[in-house]
């Protein structure tokens, strides 16, 4: 099958819209029509040459996916035709020990799909492509295995749904697994995009008393629209000493770094108070060096990461969207710009100048 899907070539050059083949689906692999995907940082990470996905062939992007399923291989037993799903970058493989002791979000077994000689999922006369983190969900349809979607309620949009297979789902779960924020406590997140964004709403939902939202663009409002009780622009005042006078000079019982940026790392961690703990979820380039004065981690304090919100995403993105549907959970403030396939490098462009949460495309 030919599809239409926006292509990676190489870095610091626009995606192209071009006509892809698709492979058809193979024993436990689900092809799935996109409906809508968010526009997300990792996907530019790999534009801006930054991303530690291979660049030597063709690539296409987008992991944030969700659509209906149109054909099923012959060993899925997970989803059928015609249910609607999302597509996760935590695709598992369920046996291996981190799924078996309840972290499938580190799997470490890989997922199984086609046999070595089949076709390639995606290519261009004959010549593959890399399809990106198992999803590729710049395109028209999607081919994926069974163990990288989960069935949604066919009720809920999919132009919203999307958003939970990544920066949602990684920011509230960052907020309410990773870090286990109490009611109570006080949050400090830096950065606040489409993930610092969803770490504020998982700190609101978990019942933190004071929320400081920090970011180098002027976010103040839609900060405080999803949760943030201030704000603090680093461009205009020094974070840490902000963040630290708002606490009375005590700092935050949590603090996230949201951007994979080192320097806001290691203000993240200098703005802990006692026996406070540091969630750098941000993907930081491979090379990146976080370093701080021992002077400045306070008694008993924990720097930790976070991949993907420690997430079980099967379980957890159905919580989620209830927890939308009740109104717990804005996904829709979440949606600050929408498009069609061809507005990708507009979108990334929002996103580098800090005009957006998430970008939204749609393809019905």
């Amino acid at each position: 099958m030919q599809i239409e899907a926006a292509v990676f070539r190489k870095p610091h050059a626009k995606l192209t819209i071009e006509a892809v083949d698709i492979d058809t689906p193979q024993r436990r692999e689900v092809l799935v029509r996109t409906v809508a995907t968010g526009v997300c940082h990792s996907d530019l990470h790999v534009v801006d040459g930054v991303g530690r996905f291979p660049t030597d062939r063709p690539i296409v992007l987008g992991h944030e996916g969700a659509g209906i399923v149109e054909v099923v291989g012959d060993d899925v037993t997970s989803v059928r035709i015609g249910d609607h799903v999302v597509a996760c970058l935590s695709g598992f493989c369920g046996t291996c020990p981190q799924c078996l002791s309840g972290h499938p979000n580190l799997c470490t077994g890989g997922i199984v799909t086609r046999p070595d000689n089949a076709t390639p999922r995606l290519s261009q006369n004959g010549d593959p492509f890399r399809q990106f983190i198992g999803i590729s969900s710049y395109a028209e349809r999607m081919l994926l295995h069974e163990n990288s979607i989960v069935r949604i309620d066919p009720d809920i949009p999919l132009d919203r749904a999307c958003l939970i297979g990544c920066g949602v789902l990684t920011g509230i779960g960052a907020a309410m697994r990773s870090a286990g924020i109490e009611p109570g406590q006080t949050v400090a997140v830096f950065g606040v995009g489409g993930v610092g964004l969803s770490i504020v709403q998982g700190a609101r939902i978990a019942g933190a008393r004071r929320i400081i939202a920090v970011d180098m663009f002027p976010k103040e409002e839609m900060a405080k629209r999803a949760g943030a009780t201030d704000f603090v622009n680093s461009s205009e005042d020094d974070p840490v000493k902000a963040v630290r006078a708002l606490t009375g000079g005590l700092g935050v019982d949590h603090a996230f770094e949201a951007v994979g940026n080192a320097t806001l790392c290691r203000q993240a961690i200098e703005s802990l108070a006692i026996r406070g703990t540091a969630t750098i979820v941000g993907v930081l380039p491979p090379d990146a060096e976080i370093s701080f004065p021992w002077m400045a981690i306070r008694p008993e304090c924990k720097i930790q990461t976070s991949r993907m919100g420690s997430n079980r995403f099967r379980y957890d993105i159905p919580n989620y969207l209830e927890f939308y549907k009740q109104g717990r959970l804005d996904l829709d403030g979440m949606v600050t710009k929408t498009g069609r396939l061809g507005d990708i490098n507009e979108a990334f462009r929002a996103m580098k100048a800090g005009e957006v949460a998430r970008t939204v495309l749609t393809f019905d």
